[in-house]
């Protein structure tokens, strides 16, 4: 037989014992452990404040404000990244210009060229095919057409530039190979061999590049 039970039977307690239980119960450690820590309240913070940022309420109110500040900061930061480091082409530029064909020198192809012709008319033919070449190189590292790692040479630059310039392959060749033999086999230039190097330089200057998937590649 089933008792009923009356609401005498049924202890309801009054809200001080109520608070006190569900204090015993909260403490238990099932959950505590589901509890938030101080991180995960943080990262709450702040993220909604930074939604409140651009929200539809009283906070939002802020958000044109918020919004214009946050884009100074970020264009400030790009153009502090470009004055400190520079574009990525100019950055491969200063390093091949300071170490080209096993000479630092951060001279422009303007100036080999002024140099090479100075020596030329000093009748120093060794000196003016070396500047002159040098000059020929830098030309082509000014016009983005080559990109010679460190300790490239002659003949290495020579191949580089021939599929930007494939009607002047064998005038690069050439101009590489007269290089090499006066400045490290010991051959003494003539006015003769200074005067052809300085017209293929001259053609060199005066040739559009082809720009195919080769030249392509040492641009990027």
């Amino acid at each position: 037989m089933i008792a009923l039970l009356t609401a005498a039977d049924v202890f309801v307690p009054d809200g001080d014992e109520a608070r006190r239980r569900a204090q015993e119960e909260l403490s238990k450690a099932e959950y505590q452990a589901a509890k938030p820590n101080w991180f995960d309240q943080l990262a709450a913070d702040v993220a909604e404040w930074f939604f409140g940022l651009f929200g539809g309420d009283g906070t939002g109110a802020v958000a044109p404000l918020a919004l214009t500040l946050i884009t100074i900061v970020v264009v400030a930061a790009v153009v502090v990244a470009l004055l400190v480091w520079g574009r990525p082409r100019a950055s491969r530029t200063v390093r091949g210009g300071s170490d080209l064909l096993g000479e630092k020198n951060d001279r422009s192809a303007t100036q080999l060229r002024a140099d090479s012709e100075r020596r030329a008319r000093d009748g120093d033919w060794n000196d003016a095919v070396v500047l002159r070449f040098r000059a020929l190189a830098r030309g082509l590292l000014e016009r983005d057409l080559i990109d010679p790692a460190p300790g490239a040479t002659a003949q290495g630059i020579a191949r580089e530039a021939a599929p930007a310039l494939p009607q002047l392959t064998e005038s690069l060749h050439e101009a590489a190979t007269l290089f090499d033999r006066v400045r490290y086999l010991g051959t003494t230039a003539s006015e003769t061999d200074y005067r052809e190097l300085a017209a293929a330089d001259e053609r060199i200057q005066a040739t559009a590049p082809r720009l195919g998937a080769d030249t392509q590649a040492v641009r990027a």
